[in-house]
């Protein structure tokens, strides 16, 4: 009697489901079949001769300057007037209700407010930068300073989602995942995007890094650095109980079994992201260890870089592009924001203390590492905050009146490196940092821009969904050319 192997047998079989549906469904797909001229797919034999990872290295539409991204979000919306765009008028008009003050806030504000702290001007550049920031001011002749961007609305989720998918309200890709599609990973053994938050997720949660109507496997990958030890930053990264070989051999039969499931159901792509994360789950055990072990780093770096949770994550976003991750994100403020409708002074020095030195070193070590070049490093927060005063009510300032409502209408944020023009400030708002007044820079066209730079034509840069191309920049955005080196 002749043994067949056990996969001749499945192939032969199919489930009721499937029985099913061929019975039922037979004559249309043959009728389907006559309407696309006799075009049939490819075996699966052929389909895995010619296949490729999702994350393979890809070609933009030209080359581009920037090859990997860095983007530290200061969640909560940082003042502008506080740390990057200096008003003097609001000491002159302190006390005074400013003639710009009938712009809609989210909450009541009040009198001018001028900003605590002190600005002067760095580098041959002459930029003027608060001492909050005066570590990464040292570098200000490497960074572009945008002071006229503008978002939608004075609300957090709405505005958070603008800044990272390009739409406040539907799902859609994040800008890590558009670029991981378009670019591909330069490290099979780690993910293109990683979302480093410390203390959980911020608001609109796994949103912010999600990949919409793209791929799965385009998703961010979130790591909780308030966690130093490996296995508590990325869960079951160890297995204790089997060896690498044993797992790999576990692996192959269990990928195995997903492609002939796969294949029988046109190449799913929830199946396929599914099978590339059993696949990068195990090939990251060697490459992640290493990668967030900062401990490996000489003393006289991580002494550059400084202590705490911040300074270790901005140490490991320097790791992971060092090693072929496309877009890290560093969030800074998902626990305590500088969302500082009170107290200002004290939670936005505190803030800038445990991040300043350590953005300031980043810039530095890459440019003393040639990595400055091609890695564009991006700040900023999803808006900033009135120049005014916000009035106490309930819920929202404890009836303190000495912090900041939110402010979409003019705001700041900066970028370094990656063929972006250093010691220069682009656009300005009003007098006293209300608006932006002068070549305003909508969200939009601030990733049209970050395209530009990474070799992506934001209009041509697209994906179908739902009958319909879809980009980043959904139908708006231009280029700030003034801003490209």
């Amino acid at each position: 009697m002749k043994h067949h192997r056990s996969f001749e047998w499945e192939q032969l079989a199919f489930t009721r489901r499937e029985f099913l549906r061929r019975c039922g469904m037979g004559m249309g797909a043959l009728g389907l079949t006559g309407l696309l001229g006799g075009a049939v797919s490819t075996t699966s034999a052929q389909a895995q001769e010619g296949y490729t990872s999702p994350l393979a290295v890809k070609n933009p539409h030209f080359l581009g300057k920037a090859k990997r991204v860095i983007h530290i979000f200061a969640n909560g919306g940082p003042s502008h007037v506080d740390t990057f765009d200096p008003k003097p008028s609001l000491q002159k008009y302190a006390g005074k209700l400013l003639p710009t003050a009938n712009l809609a806030t989210e909450r009541k504000t009040g009198a001018a407010f001028p900003s605590p702290f002190k600005f002067r001007k760095y580098g041959q550049s002459g930029i003027e930068v608060s001492e909050l920031f005066s570590n990464v001011a040292e570098s200000i002749d490497d960074i572009a300073v945008i002071r006229s961007l503008h978002a939608d609305v004075p609300n957090h989720e709405p505005s958070l989602l603008l800044m990272n998918c390009g739409e406040a309200r539907s799902v859609r890709p994040s800008m890590g995942s558009w670029l991981s599609y378009g670019l591909g990973s330069d490290n099979q053994n780690l993910p293109g995007f990683i979302a480093m938050c410390p203390g959980g997720y911020p608001i609109q949660e796994s949103q912010n890094w999600q990949s919409g109507f793209l791929p799965g496997v385009y998703q961010g990958t979130y790591i909780n650095t308030e966690h130093t030890k490996i296995e508590k930053l990325i869960e079951h990264i160890r297995n204790n109980f089997l060896s690498l070989p044993e797992q790999r051999q576990q692996l192959d039969l269990l990928q195995r079994l997903n492609q002939r499931h796969q294949e029988k159901r046109a190449m799913d792509a929830q199946l396929e992201a599914r099978i590339q994360s059993f696949e990068l789950a195990y090939r990251m055990q060697m490459d992640a260890s290493d990668a967030f072990d900062v401990s490996r780093e000489p003393e006289s770096i991580r002494k550059m870089y400084g202590e705490g949770t911040q300074a270790r994550q901005i140490l490991v976003a320097r790791r992971l592009i060092e090693r072929g991750v496309r877009f890290v994100q560093v969030w800074h403020g998902a626990g305590q924001p500088w969302d500082n409708h009170d107290d200002i002074e004290t939670g936005h020095r505190n803030l800038a203390k445990q991040c300043d030195q350590a953005i300031g070193a980043l810039l530095k070590d890459l440019k003393q590492r040639g990595m400055l070049d091609e890695t564009l490093v991006i700040w900023g927060g999803e808006f900033g905050r009135t120049p005014t005063v916000e009035l106490p009510q309930p819920g929202a300032n404890s009836g303190k009146i000495n912090g900041r409502d939110h402010n979409h209408h003019g705001f700041t944020m900066w970028m370094a490196g990656g063929g972006v023009r250093g010691g220069y400030v682009h656009g300005a708002t009003d007098e006293f940092g209300f608006a932006a007044v002068e070549d305003k820079v909508h969200v939009h066209d601030l990733h049209a821009t970050i395209l530009r730079l990474m070799g992506f034509d934001h209009e041509r840069f697209t994906y179908r969904h739902a009958g319909r191309d879809f980009r980043l920049t959904d139908v708006h955005g231009k280029v700030v050319t003034e801003l490209l080196a």
